[in-house]
């Protein structure tokens, strides 16, 4: 195999492209000592720039509420420069789905953690995440549908 032809995977730059807290309850919600329940939602985002390069998002975002009250809502958009050449068609998906957003969520994570101790807060520590599987029931997803086929529902 040819130097040129060897497969490649590099990080050309990784860097916080969204972040927002929000606290709207301040400062009345500080007096509260009732801890809230904390809610974690991730998303990934893929797209090409041309030339075998691509940039990935990780949207990363945690709501902590008292009832209905929210405590504070931090959302962080971790994003990542990919630079992916001579790899088969069939990897790139997978390398988009599964290992950039690897690499992207301690980076996610050290921003949340942060953000909300700035806030005023106890820092929030993610836990790792299994994005792999996330991928493969995102495909099973995706499969069940175009086949009309229903999703049991526990």
């Amino acid at each position: 195999m040819s130097e040129q032809e060897n497969p490649v995977f590099q990080i050309e730059k990784l860097y916080v492209k969204d972040l927002s807290v929000e606290v709207p309850n301040a400062p009345q919600i500080y007096l509260e000592r009732e801890a809230p329940a904390v809610n974690i939602q991730l998303q990934t985002n893929a797209q090409g720039l041309g030339d075998g390069v691509f940039e990935v998002a990780l949207t990363v975002t945690v709501t902590a509420k008292i009832g209905e009250k929210t405590v504070f809502l931090v959302e962080v958009g971790q994003g990542g420069i990919f630079r992916i050449l001579n790899v088969p068609e069939e990897n790139l998906e997978p390398l988009l789905s599964i290992a950039c957003p690897n690499i992207l969520f301690p980076y996610a994570r050290e921003v949340v953690s942060d953000a909300v101790t700035r806030a005023g807060f106890a820092p929030v520590v993610l836990q790792p995440v299994n994005f792999e599987a996330l991928y493969m029931a995102r495909l099973e997803q995706e499969q069940q549908a175009a086949t009309g086929t229903d999703v049991p529902v526990q």
